[in-house]
């Protein structure tokens, strides 16, 4: 154990990352040494950032909770303590079944682990972070909580109402994270579209992304989470005349017959979301949409299922993910649905949902062969240097593996490179 060493493990979304980021900084501002490393952790007092979202989040927050208890009952570790989405969950639960945590906070009350360790909350560093991504890019969340009322989502129940934060302190932020070598923001938010209604009465992202804009020094801004449903059109416009807007949306649609959005309390339609997506890629020519869909919600029929499926051939998702269903207790579809599909039928469907992006995500990659692309550096590995494209979020989406021949590159700088070779998912290229 080292002294006055704090241990931060962060697990679930980019949105707790900067939760922890701040906590980091104020923990900082108060004498401590702050690491953020679960693989190896050296304090003596370890503070775990946890995620609710769903059942497998659920059990790795417990896990990692139950391996840090381990290591106080040893002797490895003086105190430990518990935030975020789990314990905002499940506080009085957890206080009385893992005795061993010194003290459980919410999501939104970490900074009275201040006041518990007899330090202070510093309100001047309140826009301030200590960053765990390279220092080229970092993410921007520019409100907490949702208000739509899908049946299968706990996040409001964990977070409560949307709350978006005031324009000008995100701006504010985004300047000083410039001047310290940001270049790159990946703006999130549970919900970014509805940004701004509680605040100003009316949507104001594509204000908001203008205003980001035309800060001097933002090379690129990423768009995440968006939700299809009274989508703020103007935001087509931003992204065309900004060469900064990165041309991708993150949009989880999650399913696509009539039949199932209704069921899912999506307040949006198969004819909406159609229209929506050719919109994209009308308006905004060279977009790559990302989405998440979901299978095995209660009602999903076999026809259902087949809509999507088709759906997907149709829509070809530049990047898509998907999950099987799974009940939390608390959300609509658990007090009013019976979960009746079996696991081997969730999984079949996911799998063959995969399977057809997959073939798209092949084919996607492959068109791209030799194109001239632009990329940033994220690191190098071995014989490579490895890069994104705009179309490319870090951790979730491909990469492009650049070869030099001993060419130096630095970290963080963007290069023309010209794409050689794909697979399934990263691509390959040589500078330009």
């Amino acid at each position: 154990m080292r002294k006055n060493t704090i241990d931060i493990i962060t697990l679930g979304c980019s949105k707790n990352l900067v939760d922890s980021e701040k906590l980091m900084k104020q923990l900082e501002e108060n004498g401590y040494k702050v690491t953020h490393d679960s693989e190896n952790p050296q304090g003596e007092i370890a503070v775990i950032n946890t995620c609710g979202f769903i059942g497998d989040a659920k059990e790795e927050s417990i896990n990692m909770i139950l391996e840090f208890c381990q290591a106080k009952e040893e002797g490895r570790l003086k105190k430990l303590y518990v935030m975020g989405c789990l314990s905002e969950r499940y506080l009085k639960d957890l206080q009385m079944e893992i005795p061993q945590v010194d003290k459980f906070y919410g999501k939104f009350n970490w900074n009275e682990l201040l006041d518990d360790l007899g330090k202070t909350f510093h309100p001047e560093f309140a826009i301030e972070r200590h960053l765990t991504t390279p220092k080229h890019y970092a993410f921007l969340k520019i409100s907490e909580g949702c208000d739509r009322k899908c049946s299968y989502c706990a996040i409001p129940i964990i977070t409560g109402k949307h709350h978006s934060r005031p324009m000008e302190e995100i701006l504010d932020e985004v300047r000083l994270l410039v001047s310290q070598g940001v270049k790159e923001f990946q703006v999130i938010a549970q919900e970014l579209t509805y940004y701004g209604v509680d605040l100003y009465k009316k949507q104001m992202l594509p204000q908001l992304i203008e205003e980001m804009a035309q800060i001097p020094g933002v090379k690129w801004i990423r768009l995440h989470y968006a939700y299809p449903a009274h989508f703020p059109k103007d935001l087509f416009r931003v992204m065309r005349e900004y060469d900064n807007v990165c041309k991708y949306m993150d949009i989880a649609l999650q399913h696509i017959s009539n039949n199932m959005l209704k069921l899912m309390r999506r307040n949006v339609t198969k004819e909406d979301t159609y229209e929506l997506i050719r919109q994209f890629r009308t308006e905004v020519p060279g977009i790559h949409l990302r989405t998440t869909l979901m299978v095995g919600h209660p009602g999903e029929t076999e026809q259902d299922f087949e809509e999507l499926k088709d759906f997907v051939r149709h829509a070809r998702f530049d990047r898509m993910g998907a999950f099987a269903y799974s009940e939390e207790e608390g959300t609509y579809s658990a007090k009013h649905y019976k979960d009746e599909i079996s696991q081997e039928v969730k999984q079949v469907r996911l799998d063959e949902l995969m399977a057809i992006q997959q073939e798209i995500s092949f084919e996607l990659s492959h068109a791209k062969i030799g194109q001239e692309m632009t990329v940033i550096i994220d690191r190098k590995e071995g014989e490579y240097y490895i890069g994104r494209t705009e179309f490319d979020s870090p951790e979730v989406d491909p990469e492009v593996l650049i070869k030099t021949d001993g060419k130096i590159l630095r970290i963080g700088s963007f290069h023309r490179v010209k794409i050689y070779d794909a697979d399934d998912f990263d691509l390959y290229a040589d500078l330009v």
